[in-house]
């Protein structure tokens, strides 16, 4: 322990909030551009342990040198411009300093994801040579203790080497490339990108537009300084959290995701702990992980001020407002302001952020009538036969971001009036140029005239975006759309349930017909209580949807996740489907 404490005290200061150079929130041309410019400064990125305690400083100025070192010797080993090179994207300055290389010698760095504790080593395997295949890079370069793994998903691909072997490598000396603004700058692959991944490429003049319309939503200003624990494989991640503090020449602090899912609570502890207004992003399963872990309030006011938390993001998957609730209730005694949540919309295809809510607006609802959201007309007395109408409340996810437009369009490709519910269409200067060496799926998203249809479903009042769920994900049956979330959420309130635990999806029987199925975590072992789940299940089932449903009960942790920990339905469905997810009555 006194060890530990020694070396700590020798580890000097974050780096500060003040980078000492005039302020530029993103005007540049490139994103090497902008690494120029903050390596002016005083700023930069800070990495600290599980609990909160700083390891490493990393000023931009130390950054960019290290980046023109690994440029140099991708051009060395005879990677060409527009070759990808693959990184495990591991927070901490070996990632940070591989990137940038890569931009600097024009090479497209492809980000892959850590190991998760969704799904093993075999699946890891799966999706990083899965990725790789898409990609095709030259090189790989991952952590020393991961490289047996990434060796394997790359054998027959591409060589794969630490960065301990790659910094061995030896100078060449050769001239930079000139930075092109139209040039891709990296490609992007989603969180649930596996079996069928798509790469998404964006230009540097995409990304830095994408960039300047998130900083005059949130209007980053003098004391603000950045906290983080998403993955930088992840888009608002690497975007959001790493691109975009650089680019505002703002400091971050970062927590690994896997600590974050660890020790949750010592992101709040960052929070806490660093200077200035706090700006920090996380899905809603990060809020709802950190209300269930904290004990009592009188811990909550001994050991956080939350007060300085300015700029609270919530997105990346459905935003719920009763988790945000649960936060403020669990928080408020440590300074926590409601009015700090700042829901968004975003996708990968559109570089991230799409729509921002207004500052300081906080989580604001709309109440929709289900019957609404399933394409039935219910009755004048608010009921439909001797069922009471349910209403469910959709997040306000803000207006678009500057120079982008958002459009509600129906089956058919017609604009939709406020508060009709259709697909989610996109256009502005921050969209992809298209999926990597897939012209046929860029074409059936992506617009000749520079729309994108995101998939989503969704609808606008006065300008606002309102999301209801994915297009893939609704379950049809009898003419009726039933929104998955629905079903789960709904089942989540019966006790011994939470977030995470169901997957609800359609299936076909074998006489032909379709209904709702639900696949359940379930922790008990008495059949008898089972027995119960199941029937509770079925009835909370049927009165949100007036339909008989499959229930199965599976074991803890066997539902799919995406390397960013959202619910994978699709991949449930399928697991489900072909027999390797096991219900507990069915197994041996």
């Amino acid at each position: 322990m006194d060890s530990m404490t020694n070396e700590i005290a020798k580890i000097p200061g974050p780096t500060p909030l003040a980078s000492g150079i005039p302020v530029n929130r993103g005007n540049f041309p490139t994103l090497l551009a902008a690494l120029d410019y903050a390596a002016t400064g005083q700023t930069g990125f800070n990495f600290h342990d599980a609990r909160a305690n700083l390891v490493r400083a990393y000023p931009y100025r130390e950054m960019r040198a290290d980046a023109l070192r690994v440029a140099d010797r991708l051009i060395g080993l005879g990677i060409a411009p527009g070759a990808r090179v693959a990184l495990l994207a591991e927070t901490g300055p070996d990632f940070a300093a591989h990137f940038f290389g890569a931009l600097y010698a024009a090479v497209l760095p492809v980000p892959l994801p850590m190991p998760t504790s969704f799904g093993g080593r075999e699946s890891f395997i799966e999706q990083l040579r899965q990725q790789m295949t898409s990609a095709d890079p030259a090189l790989v370069v991952a952590p020393e203790g991961l490289l047996p793994l990434v060796a394997e998903a790359a054998a027959g691909l591409c060589p794969a080497m630490s960065w301990e072997a790659f910094a061995a490598l030896p100078a060449s000396g050769a001239p930079l490339p000139s930075p092109d603004p139209d040039a891709i700058a990296y490609l992007q692959y989603s969180s649930g990108s596996t079996r069928f991944p798509h790469g998404v490429a964006v230009t540097h003049r995409a990304v830095l537009a994408n960039l300047r319309g998130q900083d005059s939503a949130i209007r980053m200003r003098e004391g603000d300084r950045c906290i983080s624990w998403l993955p930088w494989y992840h888009d608002m991640g690497l975007v959001g959290c790493f691109l975009a503090p650089m680019a505002g020449q703002m400091s971050v602090d970062y927590l690994s995701t896997e600590d974050f899912a660890r020790r949750p609570l010592s992101w709040l502890t960052l929070i806490t702990r660093n200077p200035g207004t706090s700006i920090s992003y996380s899905p809603s399963f990060g809020y709802d992980i950190c209300a269930r872990r904290i004990s009592t309030q009188s811990d909550v006011k001994s050991r956080f001020d939350l007060s300085r938390w300015r700029v609270a993001g919530n997105g990346a998957d459905m935003i719920r407002p009763d988790i945000c609730q649960a936060f403020v209730d669990a928080f408020a005694d440590a300074g926590f302001d409601a009015s700090a949540f700042t829901p968004s919309y975003g996708l990968a295809e559109a570089t991230l952020a799409v729509t921002i809510a207004p500052e300081r607006q906080g989580i604001l609802c709309d109440l929709v009538d289900e019957r609404r959201l399933s394409g039935a007309s219910g009755m004048a007395d608010g009921s439909e036969g001797d069922r009471p109408a349910r209403y469910r409340a959709i997040v306000d996810c803000g207006t678009p971001i500057a120079g982008h437009r958002v459009e509600i369009r129906d089956e058919n490709g017609a604009a939709l009036p406020d508060r009709e519910i259709g697909r989610v269409f996109v256009s502005g200067p921050s969209l992809m140029v298209g999926y990597f060496r897939d012209e046929e799926a860029t074409r059936a998203c992506l617009s000749e005239d520079g729309w994108l249809d995101t998939g989503d479903m969704g609808y606008l009042i006065d300008g606002h975006l309102f999301i209801v769920g994915r297009a893939k994900d609704m379950i049809i049956l009898n003419g009726r759309n039933h929104w998955p979330q629905d079903i789960e959420w709904a089942i989540e309130q019966l006790e011994g349930f939470k977030a995470g635990d169901i997957a609800a999806f359609a299936v076909t029987l074998p006489s032909g017909e379709e209904m709702p199925a639900v696949l359940v975590q379930c922790r008990t072992t008495d059949p008898a209580e089972r027995d119960r789940l199941r029937q509770v299940i079925r009835q909370k089932v049927r009165q949100l949807t007036g339909m008989t449903c499959l229930v199965e009960l599976v074991p803890p942790k066997t539902l799919p996740r995406t390397t960013s920990g959202k619910l994978s339905r699709s991949k449930a469905r399928a697991l489900y489907l072909s027999g390797e997810i096991v219900p507990l009555d069915r197994a041996a």
